[in-house]
């Protein structure tokens, strides 16, 4: 089948189509905005991921549609998390039931392939133009230096120029967008754990489970195909050496901090190979500017350790759909990111230090749960001005947006 081309102008564009460029890409065709998102990977590819969603990320999930789709896949529905601690004077468990509330029953932790290509097909249906195999190659500049648009090589290989009033980067950690635009981080973090993770058969596990030990960390999530995915965490790479080599490392962090877990990996089955993330410190990025945005790891990344980054890229999606929606000055998208984000932002930055005793750390994970409390309360919050929010405004926004002879958003944005 011949993919038709890309238009030559959109009223905002999207670079990167994983879970915050196509949650965005979504809610922003919802409201009837002519909405491009691409992304250079095929649809449905993996990617390093902590899989991990929290209950804020499960509740935008229920009122967006997605963790129907979710059951649909198979992903197990997770009613329990344990957190394990150990030192030298033994361990602790504590188990915590998900109870349910705002209609959400359990938590999940779906494969990127899952997750990733459910957000994709959504944002296709509410009409947004969604391409993969398309590499951004540089930004377009109006009169003055406003973002105008993007220049892509798409997916026959043609350079092309796009037009936008607003161009979104949703393209990771090492934004290109990012770099073009000169937003840099006001915020950084002081620690980063290295961290090998693996998807193993035959080891089915009760839940989330996370283990902490002074000097490492380790967990055991849930997911699809009716495996769990395995991780180590260090302060120091675990990517050194030969692959037999890499395995010991991980074999040692997980017998030191998860002892239960290690008498069962022998029994189990890794399906490929042990995956790597080297470690790269936290960061809170400037998120707008004349004529472009930032969200997901593009505008703010945590530490791998706290598994929050796809809660934090939902979220920040649906922040930012939302100020769009209001007609708000994008800095009140950098003012609600920036209120529900610090204080987590530090604390799991401590926990990445790997530097604390137990009662340190789980005094931590405390104050980590009462900041995943503000932000259910904020998502239940900003649906509680009315369920109809986003579309009730798209009329009156779609009147400040640009039509195909223009290139800019209103000066309000």
């Amino acid at each position: 089948m011949t993919t038709q081309p890309i238009n030559s102008a959109y009223d905002v564009v999207i670079v990167g189509a994983r879970c915050a460029g196509a949650a965005t890409a979504m809610r922003l065709a919802a409201l009837g905005l002519r909405v491009l998102v691409f992304d250079k990977s095929r649809i449905g590819t993996d990617t390093v991921s902590t899989h991990a969603l929290m209950r804020p990320a499960v509740l935008l999930l229920r009122r967006w549609g997605i963790a129907d789709r979710l059951d649909e896949e198979g992903t197990p529905r997770i009613k329990k998390t344990s957190f394990v601690y150990t030192d030298d004077h033994g361990s602790d468990a504590i188990d915590i039931e998900i109870k349910p509330r705002q209609g959400v029953d359990a938590l999940y932790a779906p494969r990127r392939t899952v997750l990733d290509r459910a957000l994709v097909e959504a944002a296709r249906k509410e009409g947004a133009d969604v391409r993969h195999g398309v590499r951004m190659l540089d930004l377009l500049r109006a009169d003055g230096g406003r973002v105008s648009g993007v220049i892509v090589r798409d997916e026959s290989g043609r350079r092309r120029e796009v037009r936008a009033g607003l161009v979104i980067g949703a393209d990771g950690r090492n934004s290109n967008v990012a770099t073009l635009v000169g937003a840099t981080p006001y915020v950084w973090g002081r620690h980063a754990t290295a961290c090998a993770f693996g998807y193993f058969d035959n080891l089915p596990v009760s839940g989330n489970r996370w283990y902490f030990r002074p000097g490492t960390g380790a967990g055991a999530i849930p997911t699809n195909h009716g495996q769990t995915c395995v991780f180590a965490s260090v302060p120091e790479s675990l990517a050194a050496g030969s692959a037999a080599r890499r395995r010991l490392a991980f074999d040692e962090v997980i017998l030191r901090s998860a002892p239960d877990l290690a008498e069962r990996l022998p029994g189990a089955r890794l399906e490929g190979k042990l995956r790597f993330f080297p470690g790269m410190r936290s960061f809170l990025r400037q998120p707008y500017g004349a004529g472009w945005a930032l969200v997901g790891d593009a505008g703010y990344m945590t530490d791998p350790i706290t598994a929050h980054g796809i809660t934090n890229a939902l979220r920040d999606a649906d922040i930012l759909a939302r100020t769009i929606a209001d007609g708000d000055s994008l800095a009140c998208y950098q003012t609600a990111r920036d209120d529900l984000s610090v204080r987590f932002f530090e604390v799991s930055d401590r926990v990445a230090s790997l530097d604390w005793d137990i009662p340190t750390v789980q005094r931590y994970h405390q104050m980590m749960s009462e900041e995943m409390g503000r932000e259910e309360d904020a998502i239940i919050a900003a649906d509680g001005q009315g369920s109809g929010t986003l579309l009730t405004q798209s009329s009156e926004l779609k009147t400040q947006l640009p039509e195909l002879r223009h290139s800019e958003l209103s000066s309000g944005l």
